[in-house]
């Protein structure tokens, strides 16, 4: 039987410490602080997130994470010793990205439960890219899942 997207994330996700958002605004209350790592595609950022976080996809997040490439980012290469809460839509990227990061020596790295889905359900701020914040209907509509016939696969 092949993996799956579900199947590859459910592998790893025990390896992975999730945080629900209200977790992290306890934790930020008690003076604890975080680099967010949004690991969304560079459109889905554009449209919206959280105020401050680092835009670094997915799929180029291991040459991110290191010296010597175009894609190199020093914050996030320098970060090992951070918090960092890694982001999302839905919280699975998320984990994967985090597992990654873990393998990478990244001591203090976490993963978004429910994602940035949970943290608009939470109504915890969000902006567009020219930093306005989204209202929050506006994030429900974005958030809500649409698939057509052909995404949802044989019946």
């Amino acid at each position: 039987m092949r993996e799956t997207y579900k199947s590859l994330v459910a592998a790893v996700a025990a390896q992975v410490t999730e945080l629900f958002p209200w977790d992290i605004v306890e934790m930020q209350e008690a003076g604890k602080e975080f680099l967010f790592l949004d690991v969304r595609c560079p459109s889905e950022f554009q449209v919206m997130h959280i105020d401050g976080s680092l835009d670094v996809p997915r799929g180029i997040l291991e040459v991110a994470c290191d010296y010597g490439y175009e894609e190199t980012e020093p914050e996030l290469v320098e970060a090992r010793e951070r918090n960092i809460v890694v982001i999302c839509r839905s919280g699975n990227r998320s984990i994967l990205a985090a597992h990654t990061m873990q393998l990478m020596d990244y001591k203090h790295v976490y993963s978004l439960k429910t994602g940035l889905r949970g943290w608009s359900d939470y109504e915890l701020p969000l902006v567009f890219s020219n930093g306005k914040k989204v209202p929050i209907e506006t994030a429900d509509k974005y958030f809500e899942t649409i698939l057509s016939t052909e995404q949802l696969g044989p019946q």
